[in-house]
């Protein structure tokens, strides 16, 4: 399959993608609260849990955009 698009943005993209788990879990003042829950659960557990699959998706979509026939 043919690669299409600049590569600089797919660098970019790659990178993005790959720092935003850690930009999301580690500014704990966003997500240091109880409310709103979910099922009873505190806002400060059911959002780092919902980064599980999230972090997963963005570690393949990075996977999907990097050039690996080099």
């Amino acid at each position: 399959m043919a690669r299409t698009g600049h590569p600089r943005l797919r660098r970019v993209a790659v990178a993005l993608l790959l720092l935003a788990p850690a930009a999301g879990l580690l500014w704990v003042p966003l997500y240091a609260g109880a409310d709103p829950r979910l099922a009873g659960t505190p806002f400060f557990y059911w959002y780092q849990l919902a980064w599980v699959p999230g972090c997963g998706l963005c570690l393949l979509a990075a996977y999907a955009l990097t050039d690996r026939h080099r």
